[in-house]
């Protein structure tokens, strides 16, 4: 999509139409927000960014492997989108490489090997998995207000382990030289989220 068009790219709306037919009918966890709004929240903050057409591709489908991968593998998306799409779904992924459905590994585990993977990723590469970081971390901050501690029921890991969790990529995004203006806006959020929670025990 170039910058005075006003119509995105054939290959840009090929991801947004195959977007909507692996997620278009799923909801965020025990809520009435179509799982959608996360995955176009996640392209703007690329977009906005300066981030490329991959990116923004790389947004829409950063969690088909994890979450469809019955629908959609490796293979299909370097086939559609090329190798550096793909590279920046893994980047962004936390279930393992050969992952084709059903129960997952441990939380903690998952999460521990997607942090020690970004903490050694280009940090030219980690535009997206950052994006997908701030729109996750804007519905928990705005749930939490809403609900209070509620809120942590409806994860796999309750309230102190989604804590270490954000801090923890915070720090991880750090020590891979990541820095800009979407680094500094997950930075913000997690520091509130951390106050707000502090000031209600």
């Amino acid at each position: 999509m170039s910058r005075d068009s006003e119509e995105i790219s054939p290959r840009l709306y090929q991801a947004l139409v195959l977007t909507f037919q692996l997620h278009g009918r799923a909801a965020r966890k025990q809520s009435a927000v179509p799982y959608l709004a996360h995955l176009l929240s996640v392209c703007a903050l690329v977009q906005q960014d300066g981030g490329d057409e991959d990116e923004a591709i790389a947004a829409l489908l950063h969690d088909a492997l994890e979450d469809k991968p019955q629908e959609i593998n490796r293979q299909d998306i370097h086939s559609l989108f090329g190798a550096k799409v793909l590279a920046l779904i893994e980047i962004a992924t936390d279930t393992p490489p050969d992952y084709q459905g059903g129960n997952k590994p441990p939380w903690r585990q998952r999460k521990e090997n997607y942090l020690e993977r970004i903490r050694h990723t280009p940090p030219a590469m980690l535009r997206v998995t950052i994006a997908d970081k701030i729109d996750n971390a804007r519905a928990i901050l705005a749930d939490y207000r809403q609900l209070g501690d509620r809120l942590w029921n409806r994860f796999n890991a309750g309230k102190s382990d989604q804590l270490w969790y954000y801090r923890s990529a915070l720090a991880a995004f750090e020590a891979a030289s990541a820095s800009g203006p979407l680094l500094d806006e997950l930075s913000r959020l997690v520091s509130l989220l951390l106050d707000e929670v502090r000031g209600a025990t």
